[in-house]
């Protein structure tokens, strides 16, 4: 008998969905040895990550979209896809999709309600999908994971789920993500990252996909007003471009930032940390996170972080992060202007973020995990 992994968003390069599906399936096996197995989806393009590899599993292969129509009409239907996962203990769905099993108990994570909070963030077609599936999976799945606190109060609000059914585990920094481990080490790592990708001497970096809810488009706005001070400012932008964010670059153009502004894409996690040591600051604009892990994974590099106040970016960022208003870009302008222009407080910075960091731990999300399987596996 094994728990199942579903580790699909990691296979298909999903962003920070994946990092959670990698980190929790390579955590928990760590801690039960021989008794975790991963399933996923394979989309064209995909590759299995190094983290989870090593794992017994199963899967298939089928489009993105006809694979959500495929698992959500088969709950509404009863059908069970227990043939797929062949004597499965219990499910784990680690993204918004829950796999149909009969008489195997299951666990969804749900990492947030933005499609609810603001639906104009999201093409029509996903947001009817979400809309009609999401309510059906919380119901259907023995027990909830959620990844901060704000998205457990948004369950409660929004779908009327039982608290007792809700346990909040935090998401943590991968090892990879943390400090130069020596001047020479962090020198070298800096002009790797600085040829690849033509970065500027004084930047501000900023991770995730490119799409509305990021709030990009003020942040643009808010880079003219910090140029003034600071005229080789740039940023830096590391994430896939996701949806709806034409805007984006149009703003870039309009305000005649093409010269100041990389767009990186897709970035390799061996180049992220030295990303981050080379900025002056990690700028998180937010409108929304259910977690918002770059908010951790800059500060367990010991980069200062700048953040929205929104949703559950202080939960997460603490005392040691700066906050603003995501919908006032003056006070973002100022917020950051004050953090890159005192070196001091930048130094304080990086040491608190440090801290806050490591009060996470995958290994700490492992047990918290693992609880919750046994306790659907017990009822």
């Amino acid at each position: 008998m094994t728990v199942y992994v579903d580790v699909s968003a990691a296979v298909n390069a999903r962003a920070g969905l994946g990092r959670y599906a990698a980190n929790i399936a390579r955590t928990v096996a760590d801690l039960q040895p021989g008794r975790v197995g991963v399933f996923y989806n394979q989309t064209r393009g995909a590759r299995v990550p190094a983290e989870v590899e090593h794992l017994p599993g199963h899967s298939v292969r089928a489009g993105y979209k006809p694979w959500r129509m495929a698992v959500w009409l088969a709950q509404l239907a009863g059908v069970g896809f227990n043939r797929l996962l062949p004597e499965a203990e219990c499910f784990h769905a680690t993204e918004h999709l829950l796999l149909p099993l009969r008489d195997v108990p299951s666990v969804l994570t749900v990492h947030d309600l933005i499609f609810q909070r603001f639906p104009e963030h999201h093409r029509r077609l996903n947001h009817w999908y979400l809309n009609l599936a999401m309510p059906l999976y919380v119901r259907r799945a023995d027990a909830i994971i959620a990844i901060s606190e704000a998205t457990r109060s948004d369950l409660v609000e929004l779908y009327g789920t039982p608290p007792e059914k809700i346990t909040v585990v935090y998401e943590a920094a991968a090892p990879h993500f943390g400090p130069p481990p020596s001047d020479g080490e962090r020198d070298a790592a800096l002009e790797h990252v600085r040829a690849r990708y033509a970065l500027p001497d004084q930047y501000l970096v900023t991770l995730g996909t490119v799409e509305p809810r990021k709030n990009l488009s003020r942040l643009l706005r808010a880079l003219v007003g910090l140029r003034r001070d600071h005229p080789e400012l740039a940023l830096v932008v590391a994430g896939v471009r996701g949806w709806l964010y034409e805007d984006f670059f149009k703003t870039i153009d309009a305000l005649d930032l093409t010269a100041h502004v990389r767009v990186l894409g897709y970035v390799p996690d061996d180049d992220l940390a030295p990303l981050f040591w080379g900025a002056r600051a990690a700028v998180v604009p937010s409108l929304y996170e259910g977690f918002g892990l770059p908010v951790l994974e800059a500060m367990a590099c010991g980069c200062p972080v700048v953040s929205s106040d929104a949703a559950s970016l202080p939960e997460v960022g603490g005392e040691a992060a700066r906050y603003f208003d995501p919908a006032d870009v003056e006070a973002m302008r100022t917020a950051i202007g004050e953090v890159i222009g005192d070196d001091a407080l930048r130094d304080e910075m990086r040491a608190a973020g440090l801290e806050q960091a490591a009060r996470f731990s995958w290994e700490r999300a492992a047990r918290e995990t693992w609880a919750v399987y046994e306790k659907v596996m017990a009822g």
